[in-house]
């Protein structure tokens, strides 16, 4: 059954764009508001399903939400009622895909290749921000506005909405097996980091003109990807800087938080591995630590020089050998010395007027016996006992 030639009684169908598996592209003219659109029709033999139908709606609603520079807009979605075909329709960009570039040149120049994965990137950050996954990042959906010079990923229409539970069966494929994620190869769901690893493989093939993993099935891309390392795009294209070789290769991590956390720290990583230098999240990734675990240093904190902190002296566990013992002038603190100064004047003065107060006794006693009374014995030998105590006293 060919194609209708009016669309909703509002899009006229003029040439066809492209055709997938499960849709038709169109260049079309709304004649309502009288501008070019890109209409995509389902697949006849998929109208039956009612299940691929469901999912094809909600995935055009989500789609939908998404208004970004770098985002092909969704317009409009519905069925049309003289055909009963199911349509989206799309804003039209007019210019090449890269898959266009691909077939003509083999490859992209460098800087090129910087400014369509930034673009992109900053299209996927925000799609994956509103809650959409693209599940299909391919070098056939990021089309180059020619008005624009930018970058716009289209074909949302195999995207799924994170929060919507997944109509798909476990293990089944969508999209280019070659731009796969080693997750999605396996049949698990799709994440941000899928359609990270699928930018990557698009930069890699962009800067070498070939895929990271040569293949013939989808289980023996499955398998190399899982076992053979990625060759080094600098072995394939020396002019390429190495902090970029390195960033687009670190999209293709097997593990998914080995990747990049958020598609705009791919797009700086790339932006800086242009000019031969690498972010701080590709030191650490490349170090080996996730990016789930990377701890974010601002620029305000490095630009602080860490103070040297003085060392502890911990706790001895065990006893040392004790030091050499200092004289006894030395251990006691001034303030006992002092004290010690003052008990010892005192104890000197006393002593001298007890020896004056006996020599005066001795001298009037063998002068005049009569005159003075005799000296008691026994209250000098209380005076000299109290003096002993006090000496002693004073010594310890």
């Amino acid at each position: 059954m060919t194609a209708p030639a009016q669309i909703a009684g509002r899009y006229r169908l003029e040439r066809r764009l492209g055709a997938g598996g499960m849709s038709t592209v169109f260049q079309a003219t709304d004649t309502v508001l009288e501008r070019a659109v890109a209409v995509k029709l389902l697949a006849e033999h998929l109208a039956d399903d009612e299940a691929f139908v469901a999912r094809f709606r909600r995935e055009a609603l989500a789609a939908a939400r998404l208004q970004h520079p770098n985002v092909v807009q969704v317009f409009d979605s519905g069925q049309d009622p003289e055909s009963r075909r199911h349509y989206i329709v799309m804003e039209y960009v007019d210019g090449p895909s890269c898959a266009d570039l691909l077939r003509e040149r083999k490859q992209l120049e460098v800087e090129e290749t910087a400014e369509v994965v930034r673009d992109a990137c900053h299209g996927l950050d925000y799609a994956h921000r509103a809650g959409v996954v693209h599940r299909d990042v391919k070098p056939g959906n990021l089309l180059i506005s020619s008005e624009m010079g930018v970058t716009k990923i289209a074909d949302f229409g195999i995207a799924l909405a994170a929060e919507l539970t997944r109509i798909t069966q476990v293990g089944s494929v969508l999209g280019t097996a070659a731009y796969l994620s080693p997750e999605q190869a396996r049949g698990d769901e799709a994440g941000p980091a899928s359609d990270i690893y699928s930018m990557g493989v698009c930069a890699y093939q962009f800067l070498t003109g070939r895929l990271p993993h040569e293949y013939g099935s989808l289980t023996e891309l499955a398998v190399k990807q899982e076992q053979e390392p990625v060759t080094p795009i600098r072995e394939l294209r020396p002019g390429v800087p190495s902090e970029l070789d390195e960033a687009v290769r670190q999209c293709l991590e097997r593990r998914p938080e080995a990747r990049y956390g958020t598609a705009l720290e791919l797009a700086q990583a790339v932006e800086a591995g242009v000019r031969g230098q690498s972010t701080d999240v590709t030191r650490r990734l490349a170090a080996g630590e996730d990016a789930t675990q990377a701890l974010d240093t601002t620029a305000a904190t490095r630009a602080i020089p860490a103070r040297p902190v003085p060392p502890v002296r911990p706790r001895a566990s065990a006893p040392t050998p004790a030091p050499a013992r200092p004289s006894r002038r030395e251990e006691q603190p001034p303030d006992h010395r002092a004290e010690r100064n003052r008990r010892l004047g005192a104890f000197f003065g006393l002593l001298a007027i007890l020896g004056a107060i006996v020599a005066v006794s001795l001298v009037l006693l063998a002068s005049d016996e009569t005159r003075v009374q005799p000296v008691d014995t026994s209250d000098i030998e209380q005076q000299i006992d109290g003096l002993r105590e006090f000496i002693r006293e004073n010594s310890r």
